[in-house]
């Protein structure tokens, strides 16, 4: 790797692990959501620091050039993040049901009370 493209590899590693803690400081994003993209950082930037280890990496799974387990890794990130929205969604929507249900129960109260406070 030249030399300018290791220098701009980690100082986006740092921005980007920098701007994730910013935002949870800030609390725009939350604890639970930010561990995956701090790793991500350190994990980049530890394969910019060591490129002899994606170098590695890329002949153990068979891969011929170095970006292509780059873009391999990033495929797989992409679908974690896509798994745990989707379970953070799945959760969220049995959270509401739950929560309509209760308040049609609790209405309905309301109304029985109120039809046996006028008689």
């Amino acid at each position: 790797m030249m030399p300018r493209q290791k220098i701009a590899m980690i100082i986006l590693c740092l921005f980007i692990f920098i701007f994730m803690l910013d935002l949870v400081r800030r609390r725009k994003l939350r604890e639970e959501y930010s561990w995956l993209w701090l790793l991500t950082s350190v994990a980049l930037f530890i394969l910019v620091i060591k490129y002899s280890w994606l170098t590695s990496l890329s002949r153990l799974i068979g891969v011929v050039l170095p970006t292509s387990t780059l873009f391999l890794g990033a495929l797989i990130f992409l679908m974690i993040i896509s798994v745990q929205f989707s379970v953070r969604i799945s959760n969220l929507t049995n959270q509401v049901k739950n929560l309509v249900q209760e308040n049609a129960l609790l209405r309905n109260m309301i109304e029985d009370s109120r039809e046996e406070c006028e008689m």
